[in-house]
C-alpha cells in the first residue's frame, strides 16, 4: 500500500509538472480601432420648427422669400396637366399660390425666379429665354437671353444673377445686359458635383438642391467646394405618407428679416420651416 501511494504521488507529480510547464495560453489580441482616411463633407443637422400647408399640384421649381413674404415658382410636365408655369405669393393658411405671372406650359417650361434690383427674373427649362417683371407691379418688362443650355435654379448674391442649369456649373450673370461675369464649377471634395438644381442664398454661402436626391449641399461662392450636405430623406418620407406622388426635394427659402428658412419638394403635401447652423 505504502507502495501503491509512493507511485501515485510520483505519477501524479509528474503530471503537476507537466501541466505547470505546459505552454501558456495565447493572449488575448487587443483590437484597435482604425479612423477611416477619405475625408467626409460636414452632415448639416436640422430640425422642424414648424409645418405649413402646400399645394400637392404645385412642381416646385423656386421658393424665396421677398420683403417677408414667400413666393414659389412651378413648372409645368407633359405627364401632369394639372400644373402650371406661375410664380407668386405662397398662402400659408392654404399653400395656394397668389399668381402673379403665368407663361404658356405649351411653349415654356417654368423654372426658378429671383428678385433684384426692383425687378423678378424668371428662368424657363430648355427655351434659353427668361422673363422679366416689376417687383411690385408684377408687369412684363420683356425677356432676358442665355446661353447655358437649360435653365434650373435662380438665386442672387445682390450684385448677379445666380443660375444653374443641372451641370455642376453656376453661373454669375450681370443683370445690366445678362453677360456671364464667371462660372464656378461645384465639386465635393474634388469630386464633380452635377445637378445642381434650385437656389438659394443665405450669410455668404450657396444652397443647392441636388436633383432626384434630397440633399441640399453649402458651395464655397470663392472656390466651388461644397462644405457642408443636409439629407432632407426624412421630409420626404412623411410627405410620400400625405401624398404617394410627391417627389423629390426642391426649393429652399431663407428670409433674413426673421431669419427663418423653409423647405419643400414637388408635388409635396408640406413646407417645413427648418433650423440650422448657418
Amino acid at each position: 500500500m505504502k507502495v501503491f501511494l509512493k507511485n501515485y504521488w510520483c505519477v501524479f507529480g509528474v503530471i503537476l509538472t507537466m501541466t505547470s510547464c505546459g505552454p501558456d495560453k495565447p493572449k488575448q489580441t487587443e483590437s484597435v480601432s482604425f479612423e477611416d482616411p477619405t475625408p467626409k463633407t460636414p452632415e448639416i443637422k436640422f430640425t422642424v420648427e414648424r409645418q405649413y400647408p402646400h399645394d400637392v399640384n404645385s412642381f416646385t421649381e423656386g421658393l424665396l422669400f421677398h420683403k417677408g413674404q414667400l413666393f414659389e415658382s412651378t413648372g409645368s410636365p407633359d405627364n401632369l396637366p394639372q400644373t402650371k408655369s406661375v410664380f407668386g405669393m405662397v398662402d400659408l393658411e392654404t399653400g395656394k399660390i397668389n399668381v402673379k405671372a403665368e407663361i404658356d406650359r405649351n411653349i415654356y417650361f417654368g423654372e426658378g425666379i429671383t428678385f433684384l434690383n426692383g425687378k423678378v427674373y424668371q428662368l424657363t427649362y430648355k427655351n434659353q429665354t427668361g422673363f422679366i417683371y416689376d417687383a411690385t407691379s408684377f408687369k412684363n418688362l420683356g425677356k432676358f437671353s442665355y446661353t447655358n443650355r437649360e435653365g434650373w435654379g435662380l438665386t442672387t448674391d445682390g450684385t448677379h444673377l445666380i443660375m444653374s442649369d443641372g451641370t455642376s456649373y453656376l453661373t454669375f450673370i450681370d443683370p445690366t445686359n445678362f453677360s456671364v461675369v464667371k462660372t464656378l464649377d461645384v465639386a465635393e471634395i474634388g469630386r464633380v458635383q452635377e445637378h445642381l438644381n434650385e437656389l438659394e442664398f443665405i450669410k455668404g454661402y450657396i444652397y443647392a438642391n441636388i436633383w432626384t436626391t434630397n440633399l441640399i449641399v453649402k458651395i464655397d461662392p470663392n472656390t466651388g467646394d461644397i462644405v457642408g450636405k443636409m439629407d432632407l430623406s426624412s421630409l420626404l418620407y412623411e410627405s410620400k405618407v400625405r401624398n404617394p406622388d410627391a417627389l423629390e426635394t426642391n426649393g429652399i427659402a431663407y428670409d433674413s428679416l426673421s431669419n427663418k428658412v423653409m423647405v419643400t419638394g414637388k408635388l409635396w403635401p408640406t413646407i417645413y420651416e427648418i433650423k440650422f447652423p448657418f
